[in-house]
C-alpha cells in the first residue's frame, strides 16, 4: 500500500467473512494512520466503541480486528478518535461491498464471492475484440429513472427487474453496450450517483450486490457490454464518508485550493499520495474483476487535469514548474489506464474530457493519457447549437457541422448525446428542435442520421430513442406512454435501423479514427444547407454516401458526385413514412450517370427530402432494399 502497488486491496481491507482458530466471524481492517484509536461499532455490540477496539499494525497505518460470532448482514461502522485534537467520527467502511439504503449510512457485511457467472463466451469474445474497428453504440441509462412502478408508489425497479425489462429493450434497438450512470453507493439521489461515497458497493437502492452481478451477467449472455460511469475526480463531504477520515485530510488535499471542488462542493482526491492512488486503481480493477465490467467511463477528466479548473486567479496553486497542469492527476490517469489494460484484456476506458488536451486516447508510451476513447464534446456542442436554430438561419452556421472534421481523427472519439444535454433548462432533444411538430421530429431524425454518418462511435441517452418531450427528471420514469403515438414509434424505428446499418456496414465503423475513412463530397452548398460525404471501409470499394438536407425545402434532381459508376441503392432515408416522414425518396435507388461534379467522374441525380438524411450504397443489383425505402 505504501508504495502504491497493492492492486487488490479490497481483498484485505474492509470486512471479510473468515474462520480463525475454529471460530467463524468477520475480519475488519481499515487504513487510518493518524488515528489514536479505532473501534468497530455495529448492531452486534450496541454501537459501542468500547467493545471491539481495533489493533494498530504500526507504520502501515492499518488497524485490524477479528470479531467472532457475527456474519453476513451485520451492520457496522468505524469510530475514529484522532491523535490530533478531540476529533471523534463514525465512518462508513471505504471498502464496504454493501450499504444500507439511504438516508441510513451503515456498511453491511457481505460475502461478495460465490456468484455463478455464465458469461465465459462473452469474456472470450471481448478479449479478442478490436473495438476501434468494431461498431460501438452506447445506450446511456440512469437506472433509477429509466422505468418505475407507478402503481407501487413510483418505486424503482430492482436489478433483476431491470434485467428482465431493460436488456430486451436495448437489444431490440440494436445498441452494443449499456452505459450506466454511476451506480456506486451515494447518499444523495439528486447527484445522479456522481457524488460517490461507497466506491466498492453497487447502490442498495435496487438490490444486493449479487443482484447487480446477475444484471451484468444477463447483459453479457444477451450480447451486450456494460460500461460503468466512474468518478475519481471528487467525493462528497458527508460526515460518514472519506472526508477528514481519521481526523486529518487523508484522502483529500488539506489546502482547499487543491482539495475542494467549487463547482460541486465536493472534495478532491490527493492523487500524489501513493495510498490514495492505490485506493482508486484498486477500485477500478475491482469492478473489472468482481463485476465483469466491460469498461469505465471516467467522469470530469478535465477537472482533474487542470489545477485552475473553475478557479479564479489566486484560487489555485501552480505546479512545481509554475504551470496549471495537475501533474499528480496526470500521472494517476496514466497509471490507471496502464494497469487496467494490463490486467483486463478488451476492456474500454473512456474519458469525458471537455478541453483540447492532446492525446487523451493515445497510449502512454506515445505520450498520451492511455484512454481507449474520448467523448467528443466539441462535436456535441456545435451540432446541437446548429440544430437548435431555425433552418432559415442555418446557412450562417454551416461551419458548426464542418469544423469537427478538422480534428475528428486526433482522438478515438465517441459522439455523445448524453444526460447532460437534457437537464437544467436545456430541454429534451426533441424540444430543442425548431419548427412545428412535424419539423421537430424531422429535425431530430436528421440529427440522428448525421450523427450516425459522422466518424466516431455513438452514444444516446435513454428517452432519446423515442423522443422524450420533457427534460430528464431523475425522480420519475421516462414517458413510455409516448409510444402510443406513431410519430414517437417512428423515431424509435429509425434509431433501430441506424443501429442496424451501423453494425452491417463496415464503412461506418472500421475507420472511425482514421482520415481515410471519411471524404467530403461537397460542403460548399451553404445556401441550401446541404452536406454530402462518404464513409469508407478498409476495403476501398466498400463505401456509403450520406446526403443531408437541413432545410424544409425538398431538392429535386440534386446532383451528387460519386467515386465509381454503378447503381446506388438507398439503404436509409430519415424521411421515410415508416419513421413518420413525408415519404419523399428515390424509389429504392438511382443509377449513376457520366456528369462530372464535385471533382468526380460520375454522379447520381437524387431527390433530397426536406429535413432529412439519405444514405446510399453502391451495388451491382438495381433491386430496391426492402422496408427502408420511402
Amino acid at each position: 500500500m505504501g508504495e502504491g502497488s497493492h492492486y487488490n486491496q479490497y481483498e484485505k481491507l474492509g470486512a471479510h467473512l473468515m474462520e480463525f482458530d475454529g471460530l467463524k466471524g468477520v475480519h475488519f481492517a481499515v487504513w487510518a494512520p493518524n488515528a489514536k484509536s479505532v473501534s468497530v461499532i455495529g448492531d452486534f455490540n450496541g454501537w459501542s466503541p468500547k467493545t471491539h477496539t481495533m489493533q494498530s499494525l504500526g507504520a502501515s497505518g492499518i488497524w485490524e480486528l477479528f470479531v467472532p460470532g457475527i456474519g453476513e448482514g451485520s451492520l457496522y461502522k468505524f469510530e475514529m478518535r484522532s491523535r490530533i485534537g478531540k476529533y471523534i467520527a463514525q465512518k462508513a467502511d471505504p471498502f464496504a461491498f454493501y450499504f444500507e439504503v439511504r438516508p441510513k449510512s451503515a456498511s453491511i457485511v457481505y460475502n461478495i464471492d460465490g456468484y455463478g457467472w455464465n458469461d465465459d463466451a462473452w469474456n472470450e469474445k471481448r478479449s479478442a475484440a478490436n473495438w476501434f474497428e468494431s461498431p460501438l453504440t452506447f445506450y446511456e441509462v440512469h437506472l433509477g429513472s429509466w422505468m418505475r412502478k407507478a402503481e407501487e408508489g413510483n418505486r424503482w425497479l430492482t436489478y433483476r427487474e431491470l434485467a428482465a425489462a431493460l436488456i430486451p429493450h436495448v437489444r431490440e434497438l440494436g445498441f452494443t453496450h449499456i452505459q450506466l450512470m454511476p451506480i456506486t453507493e451515494h447518499p444523495l439521489d439528486a447527484s445522479w450517483g456522481y457524488q460517490t461515497l461507497g466506491y466498492f458497493a453497487p447502490t442498495s437502492r435496487f438490490g444486493e450486490p449479487k443482484d447487480f452481478m446477475y444484471f451484468v451477467d444477463q447483459c453479457h449472455q444477451a450480447g451486450l457490454g456494460v460500461i460503468l460511469d466512474w468518478v475519481p475526480a471528487h467525493f462528497p463531504s458527508d460526515g460518514h464518508g472519506l472526508g477528514f477520515f481519521d481526523g486529518t485530510c487523508l484522502y483529500e488535499h488539506e489546502d482547499p485550493r487543491k482539495g475542494f471542488h467549487p463547482d460541486w462542493g465536493t472534495k478532491i482526491f490527493n492523487y500524489g499520495r501513493n495510498e490514495v492512488r492505490n485506493f482508486l486503481i484498486s477500485n477500478a480493477l475491482f469492478w473489472f474483476e468482481k463485476y465483469h465490467m466491460d469498461g469505465l467511463r471516467v467522469d470530469a477528466v478535465a477537472s482533474m487535469l487542470y489545477l485552475d479548473y473553475s478557479r479564479k486567479k489566486g484560487e489555485w496553486i501552480p505546479n512545481r514548474y509554475g504551470g496549471r497542469e495537475n501533474l499528480e492527476a496526470i500521472d494517476f490517469l496514466k497509471k490507471f489506464n496502464e494497469v487496467s489494460h494490463k490486467y483486463h484484456q478488451g476492456i474500454l476506458t473512456i474519458a469525458e474530457e471537455s478541453t483540447s488536451w492532446p492525446n487523451v486516447s493515445k497510449p502512454t508510451y506515445l505520450g498520451g493519457l492511455g484512454f481507449s476513447m474520448k467523448w467528443n464534446m466539441g462535436w456535441m456542442n456545435d451540432t446541437l447549437a446548429y440544430f437548435s436554430k431555425d433552418p432559415v438561419f442555418r446557412k450562417y452556421h454551416h461551419n458548426n457541422l464542418t469544423f469537427s472534421l478538422l480534428y475528428a481523427f486526433s482522438e478515438n472519439f465517441i459522439l455523445p448525446l448524453s444526460h447532460d444535454e437534457v437537464v437544467h433548462g436545456k430541454r429534451s432533444l426533441l424540444d430543442k428542435m425548431p419548427g412545428d411538430l412535424w419539423q421537430k421530429f424531422a429535425n431530430l431524425r436528421a440529427l440522428y442520421g448525421f450523427m450516425y454518418g459522422h466518424p466516431g462511435k455513438k452514444l444516446l441517452f435513454m428517452g432519446g430513442e423515442f423522443g422524450q418531450w420533457h427534460e430528464w427528471n431523475f425522480d420519475t420514469s421516462l414517458d413510455w406512454n409516448l409510444l402510443e403515438y406513431e410519430s414517437h414509434r417512428g423515431l424509435q424505428r429509425l434509431v433501430k435501423d441506424l443501429n442496424r446499418i451501423c453494425r452491417s456496414e463496415p464503412s461506418l465503423y472500421e475507420l472511425d479514427s482514421e482520415p481515410k475513412g471519411f471524404e467530403w463530397i461537397d460542403f460548399h452548398d451553404v445556401e441550401g444547407s446541404v452536406l454530402s460525404f462518404l464513409r469508407r471501409a478498409r476495403d476501398p470499394d466498400d463505401f456509403t454516401i450520406f446526403v443531408c438536407n437541413f432545410t424544409p425545402v425538398p431538392r429535386l434532381n440534386y446532383l451528387v458526385g460519386v467515386p465509381a459508376p454503378g447503381f446506388y441503392r438507398e439503404i436509409l432515408n430519415t424521411d421515410s413514412s415508416i419513421y413518420g416522414g413525408s415519404n419523399m425518396g428515390n424509389a429504392g435507388g438511382v443509377p449513376s450517370g457520366p456528369i462530372r461534379i464535385h471533382l468526380r467522374s460520375c454522379s447520381i441525380r437524387i431527390t433530397l427530402p426536406p429535413l432529412a438524411v439519405v444514405v446510399f450504397r453502391r451495388t451491382e443489383s438495381a433491386t430496391p432494399s426492402p422496408s427502408l425505402q420511402a
